[in-house]
């Protein structure tokens, strides 16, 4: 059976580690890396429900897009969230790996998914990239055509086929044909999607102020919420990791979902 760290580094080799962005935190970080795993869990968040979860699902490591632990805590105890999710990993012997801003860069990707998702043809790589020693070209951004229609009907496709149970948009008055992407909370790169030319951006998380100077920019912009846009690349990392590791077991989630509701 693979190990821990055998299934990290199948992870980076999709998901570079150098992508993610300094502030970051990417690859294992609870648990022993010799630990042999059987069945993986794969869900977007660490949180307790997971946790629990993949214990309850005999998994020796859970695989997530964001990370359980953002910057080093002072202490781990079970007076807050994550200390009670440390504790009870530690407890149980699971191991926690995620892939987060290197795989929002990564070639097929959360944005690649987010693209292919909402149904975008001649898809590509905009706004700041890099280009690594086998000529593949990373970056955050993805944008890509559709046949021409007005923007409350996308809208509307982008609710059903990122199951919303609602979102906000802002309309600038001109139909929808080059659409960008960018999964979770990615409205301050909307500078880069004007410049590219694209009339609709699709993201999160957005600001007041980011609405109005998509307004002001002429972008229609659909802001679909964090959970919404990034959830679909778990069964992209699951598919992976069968792949590459077709001896495990690997099961998403069934019980994480997004805590926000709309009347």
């Amino acid at each position: 059976m693979p190990t821990v760290r055998e299934i990290e580094a199948a992870l980076f080799e999709w998901a570079p580690r150098e992508l993610a962005e300094d502030w970051d935190n990417v690859g294992l970080l609870c648990g022993s890396e010799n630990r042999e795993v059987t069945r993986v869990l794969v869900a977007l968040d660490p949180f307790e429900g997971v946790c629990r979860e993949a214990h309850e699902r005999g998994a020796e490591l859970i695989v997530t897009h964001h990370p359980l632990i953002f910057v080093a805590p002072r202490s781990v105890t079970d007076r807050d969230s994550v200390g009670r999710c440390i504790l009870y990993l530690a407890k149980h012997d699971i191991a926690a790996i995620n892939a987060h801003t290197n795989l929002d860069c990564a070639l097929g990707g959360v944005n690649d998914v987010l693209a292919r998702t909402l149904g975008l043809s001649d898809v590509r790589v905009i706004g700041q990239q890099k280009t690594d020693a086998q000529g593949r070209t990373f970056g955050l951004l993805r944008a890509g055509t559709v046949k021409e229609i007005p923007l409350s009907e996308f809208a509307a496709q982008v609710k059903e086929k990122l199951h919303c149970g609602g979102l906000r948009y802002v309309d600038a008055l001109r139909p929808v044909r080059y659409v960008a992407v960018g999964g979770g909370a990615c409205g301050s790169e909307l500078p880069d999607v004007a410049d590219e030319g694209c009339d609709t951006f699709v993201t999160a998380d957005l600001k007041y102020n980011q609405l109005w100077d998509a307004h002001d920019l002429g972008v229609n912009i659909i802001d679909a919420g964090h959970f919404e846009t990034e959830n679909p690349v778990c069964d992209a990392i699951a598919a992976y990791l069968r792949d590459r590791f077709p001896s495990i077991e690997v099961m998403i989630s069934e019980k994480h979902n997004n805590p926000i509701k709309f009347l």
